[in-house]
């Protein structure tokens, strides 16, 4: 959630051999009792040489999702988009107050005791971040090469650089290229440029992309402080150095 999976979505889709579904269908979180044809009926229709995409991010921090994904097809591949656990609670912090306006702070949601550093982590907010401990169920059921990590921050600075990935990941052509892209300064960050056939340039929703709360940076450090250890164990799991320090 906040990393950047509407972004991941809309980009692949604009590629030919993917079809994408539009809407999160969170089936294997929330809807799951209605079954799999249920969710086969959500589906785009594709060829048999398409790939089919839905995205649900609360998947990554269910503990039943991953195995009901591989009771599904062991042979699924994920994607997950991940960015500084630290701007991404502020981005859902920041999200969440613009639905609920009379929710107390964030430094106030943070820590069960600030004086003592002791941070809150059953604040979903701050949950979702700790990265290595969710992934951990993932691994019992799916091997690492199965799994593709995008950095959400990489997304914004070098959007063609990161798709390039998703489609060597996907196995497709990689015919998304920066031609695609242009960067929407108003936005702070890419859209997809406009296609022959729409016309028009594709940016993500007024939801996307919103001025952060202004957070005090001691916090912001104590908050760098607790993820450290967590991010540390997921670079060192997924081998990849995120540079989030």
């Amino acid at each position: 959630k906040k990393g950047g999976t509407r972004a991941v979505l809309e980009f692949i889709r604009v590629h030919p051999d993917v079809r994408a579904l539009g809407t999160e269908p969170h089936f294997f979180d929330r809807n799951y009792d209605r079954g799999l044809e249920w969710y086969r009926s959500l589906m785009p229709r594709t060829l048999d040489s398409q790939i089919t995409v839905e995205k649900t991010p609360s998947y990554f921090v269910t503990k039943e999702a991953p195995r009901r994904i591989f009771n599904m097809s062991r042979d699924t591949k994920l994607i997950v988009v991940v960015r500084n656990p630290v701007t991404r609670a502020i981005s859902d912090y920041t999200q969440t107050l613009s639905k609920k306006p009379d929710i107390p702070t964030f430094e106030g949601l943070s820590f069960r005791n600030r004086s003592l550093g002791l941070v809150d982590t059953s604040w979903n907010a701050i949950r979702i971040g700790m990265y290595a401990v969710h992934l951990e169920t993932w691994l019992q059921y799916f091997p690492l090469s199965q799994i593709h990590f995008v950095s959400g921050e990489k997304l914004i600075t070098d959007p063609a650089g990161e798709m390039g990935k998703v489609q060597d990941f996907l196995g497709i052509k990689r015919v998304i290229t920066d031609k695609h892209f242009y960067f929407n300064k108003t936005k702070g960050f890419p859209c997809l440029k406009k296609s022959e056939s729409s016309g028009l340039p594709r940016c993500l929703g007024k939801s996307k992309g919103r001025t952060h709360v202004q957070i005090d940076p001691e916090v912001i450090e104590q908050l760098r402080d607790f993820y450290r250890p967590y991010n540390i164990k997921f670079y060192e799991t997924v081998g990849q150095d995120f540079r989030w320090e």
